[in-house]
């Protein structure tokens, strides 16, 4: 997801609690949350608006325009890791709830379809690794007659013949029959 794309979304979704957010979402909002600040400050900063401790009215008007935002932001992507929106509440705690969070935010997404709806990224693992964002073959797949992961041996459709080996390879060594090698009711003789 590209900034414009997350900012625009994280905006359109302005008090969306609901549903789940991608990393790339929610850290380009952060960046746009980081950068609009920034910028109202030095507007208050050139107009002389700031008061003794930097805050002046036009960065508070920003900072509150973008909290709510901030806030569904947030709990979609703890949504989207798997978690409950209620851990937001840990960024109380001074110093270890902050630190806390920011490992939850980078945390890689929960592929499965959840409480809060499926995956933002498209992949499903119970639709198999060949589904959409994923064209290699992975495991649980049936393919060229392999067996996959947790399937049991010998299972339908699950025989493989060793590569480049005959049936029975391996197997104890037959004794001779009456007539040697080979048995002239089966065909023809072997070749040398």
């Amino acid at each position: 997801m590209s900034f414009p794309q997350a900012v625009s979304s994280a905006l359109r979704q302005y008090v969306g609690f609901r549903g789940r957010a991608r990393r790339s979402e929610y850290w380009w909002f952060v960046l746009f949350t980081f950068l609009v600040t920034l910028i109202a400050g030095s507007a208050d900063a050139l107009l002389g608006l700031a008061d003794s401790t930097g805050n002046g009215p036009i960065g508070g008007l920003a900072t509150l325009a973008l909290l709510l935002p901030s806030l569904a932001v947030g709990v979609r992507r703890l949504h989207d890791t798997g978690r409950s929106g209620w851990w937001m509440l840990i960024g109380l705690v001074p110093l270890v709830g902050t630190i806390v969070l920011i490992v939850f935010f980078v945390q890689d997404s929960v592929r499965a379809t959840t409480e809060h709806g499926p995956s933002p990224k498209g992949v499903d693992p119970a639709a198999g690794y060949g589904a959409v964002g994923h064209d290699q073959q992975g495991y649980g797949q049936q393919a060229y007659g392999q067996q996959g992961y947790g399937q049991q041996p010998g299972a339908q459709g699950y025989e493989q013949q060793p590569y480049g080996q005959q049936p029975g390879y391996g197997a104890a060594p037959q004794a001779p029959g009456p007539y040697g090698d080979h048995d002239p009711r089966q065909g023809t003789p072997p070749q040398g």
